[in-house]
């Protein structure tokens, strides 16, 4: 859990200090007033670019000096912080304990997953949305998974440049290139089959409830090695003429049932899509807290607003006692049923 989180010069926030409790922390306000903003401050304490995937000098408050700071206390007692400098707005810095740390290694201390108006179409979106819902839900299980991730997409962008070169690329060069590939790409690939597999057990022996069970599956080719560095070595010439790489994990999608009802995703109901949603987020972050021992913050957005009254108090009901869930909304009646032991943040 988040124990203290102070933000400097973040979006509309000069200066903001919360202390939260283990348990609900509900934000609510006026629109404008900041809370998602609060809710992307604490998404930057997880490795990428935040739950709206900005730009770093896009976080910094406009009068700002041109930098901005999240800090928090996490896992008890270490100090972890992430931002920018007015010097270098789009280089992020990140320290734990003070000293100067890769963003890789944040899921060491805290999981951080979230929902937001925006996931509600994640569904009808291109594959690459999806792929990356899944990378954060394969992260709280293996926090590995970022740095493969980050080392297989650098040897891509690597092999992709040597290959729209004018002159013709060291063959041996991009030998060591796919050889990295290769290494990453297949840890990619077994860890979102693990995730994949363990998630889609748990959601398809689940009791039938307000949340409908989805059905989950890895599409796209499964990266075996061996086959993997034949295809890209062949397939130089071919990925040179298309400008990308065409073969790879970088290339797989998930594919969401709705079971009870035996249909993709994308044809349900915009409610049913997003009752999915939260039945896939609510199974994962309780198979994060007993395979890890360790239970994810949850980031809710402008959730409760847009769910019936029983599904919201099933809701409240699931997450009661199950780590910290970060939820925000314009009405504080929307969250009377959550009782008194919720933080409570009034903004604007």
């Amino acid at each position: 859990m988040i124990a203290r989180l102070t933000l400097t010069d973040f979006r509309n926030h000069a200066a903001l200090s919360l202390s939260p409790g283990g348990g609900f922390v509900v934000l609510t306000g006026e629109n404008g007033a900041g809370k998602t903003n609060v809710l992307e401050a604490v998404s930057l304490l997880a490795p990428g670019r935040g739950l709206r995937r900005a730009s770093l000098s896009a976080m910094a408050r406009q009068e700002g000096a041109g930098g901005f700071g999240v800090a928090a206390t996490v896992a008890g007692d270490v100090e972890v912080a992430t931002g920018t400098l007015a010097s270098a707005p789009e280089r992020r810095i990140v320290r734990v304990q003070g000293a100067t740390a890769a963003a890789t290694t944040l899921p060491e201390w805290l999981t951080v997953l979230w929902l937001t108006p925006a996931t509600d179409r994640l569904f009808v979106e291109p594959a690459g949305e999806r792929r990356r819902f899944l990378d954060r839900l394969t992260l709280a299980l293996s926090p590995g998974h970022a740095v493969h991730a980050t080392r297989y997409e650098a040897a891509m962008r690597e092999r992709n440049r040597l290959l729209a070169d004018d002159r013709p690329a060291d063959p041996s060069w991009l030998d060591a290139l796919e050889a990295r590939m290769v290494e990453h790409g297949a840890a990619l690939d077994t860890a979102r089959v693990a995730t994949v597999t363990l998630l889609a057990e748990r959601l398809a022996n689940a009791p039938a409830g307000p949340f409908p069970r989805a059905g989950l599956a890895l599409e796209g080719e499964a990266v075996e090695p061996d086959a993997f560095q034949r295809a890209l070595a062949l397939g130089r010439r071919r990925d040179a003429a298309a400008g990308r790489t065409l073969t790879g994990p970088h290339r797989a999608d998930l594919a969401v049932t709705h079971l009870d009802k035996g249909q993709a995703a994308a044809l349900a109901s915009t409610g049913e899509q997003k009752a999915l949603l939260l039945g896939i987020v609510l199974a994962h972050a309780e198979l994060v807290a007993e395979r890890t021992g360790r239970a994810p913050v949850l980031l809710l957005d402008e959730v409760a607003a847009h769910l019936d009254p029983v599904r919201r108090a099933a809701l409240f009901d699931r997450l009661a006692g199950r780590g910290q869930t970060w939820m925000t909304g314009t009405e504080p009646g929307l969250f009377d049923a959550i009782g008194a032991e919720a933080t409570r943040v009034a903004l604007g």
